[in-house]
């Protein structure tokens, strides 16, 4: 992680922060300019200001080869950078994968390790996926399966809150995803668990009326569209540090991405773990008056307040 002007971080050298995807709509005039320049990418644009992008797509589908080769390209001149990647949803949410799945899924995850990018690979259950006998024997197997990737698991219910659970990961030396959510019932909390030298954590918002709606009428962004304030940040940027004592690396990924809320507060932690200013989109800085006094650069056109 960089401090202001490229200077060294005052702490948590090993952290990365970043957000969840890059390709939303949603974002243009607040992540992204209104008129976007010739040869515009949005991972070139966001490798500007983080070390890390979470890859959303690979969870829809595999990655392809070749496109997997043009990212590693797109964030090239920032030499820091390192992807994560969501497992295909074939292999957590509907767990039936075969040979051939698995061979897709690879060759999108290879090109990326093949080139040093691929700081870890997501496993992301679902919050009904609850640990019995049988559900345990089928993520033992995943953690064999891929093995040879830096894997971190995600669990969403508290059944999986265990010590033999966090003992089976250490012994498979797979990462354990700490993530804030609404906590509803049996909701998995708040954790700073260390389980292999990959540290991660998520943070999805806390939108309690609408994580586990599915009406028609509320929009699926709903589910993302919340703002963390400082104050609900600055745990989580004592939990990252902690976390960075005890791992190698660590990603935190902000995935409340609504209009960009996700780099809002993924550069305030930055700014919070380097204790210093960061460099701020300037279509951000003018939709989220907040980021003026972590910004290290002054606004490229005269503010009217």
């Amino acid at each position: 992680m960089r401090g202001e002007s490229g200077s060294a971080p005052v702490k948590s050298a090993n952290i990365r922060v970043g957000p969840a995807g890059w390709s939303y709509a949603d974002w243009v005039g607040y992540a992204y300019p209104s008129r976007k320049p010739k040869g515009f990418h949005e991972a070139t644009y966001l490798a500007e200001f983080f070390d890390t992008i979470e890859i959303n797509t690979s969870f829809y589908n595999p990655i392809q080869p070749d496109h997997a080769r043009l990212w590693v390209e797109r964030v090239s001149a920032n030499r820091n950078f390192v992807f994560t990647a969501k497992m295909w949803q074939k292999f957590t949410h509907d767990p039936s994968p075969s040979g051939e799945d698995e061979k897709q899924v690879r060759a999108g995850f290879d090109v990326l390790r093949e080139e040093g990018k691929l700081g870890a690979v997501l496993l992301q259950f679902p919050f009904s996926f609850h640990r019995t006998s049988e559900t345990t024997r089928y993520l033992d197997g995943m953690l064999k399966r891929f093995a040879d990737y830096p894997l971190v698991v995600e669990v969403r219910h508290a059944t999986w809150n265990v010590p033999e659970v966090f003992e089976l990961l250490r012994e498979r030396g797979v990462g354990f995803c700490n993530i804030d959510q609404p906590v509803i019932g049996r909701s998995i909390e708040p954790s700073a668990q260390v389980t292999a030298p990959v540290g991660y954590v998520r943070l999805h918002g806390r939108r309690y009326d609408t994580w586990f709606n599915d009406e028609a009428t509320v929009p699926s962004f709903e589910r993302y569209n919340y703002l963390y304030s400082e104050e609900e940040l600055r745990p989580w940027a004592a939990r990252a540090a902690d976390i960075a004592d005890a791992a190698r690396d660590v990603f935190v990924i902000t995935n409340n991405h609504y209009q960009a809320k996700g780099v809002v507060n993924a550069l305030q932690l930055i700014s919070m773990l380097t204790e210093s200013k960061v460099k701020v989109p300037e279509p951000l800085r003018i939709q989220y008056a907040e980021l003026e006094k972590i910004a290290s650069e002054e606004p490229k056109e005269p503010r009217l307040f």
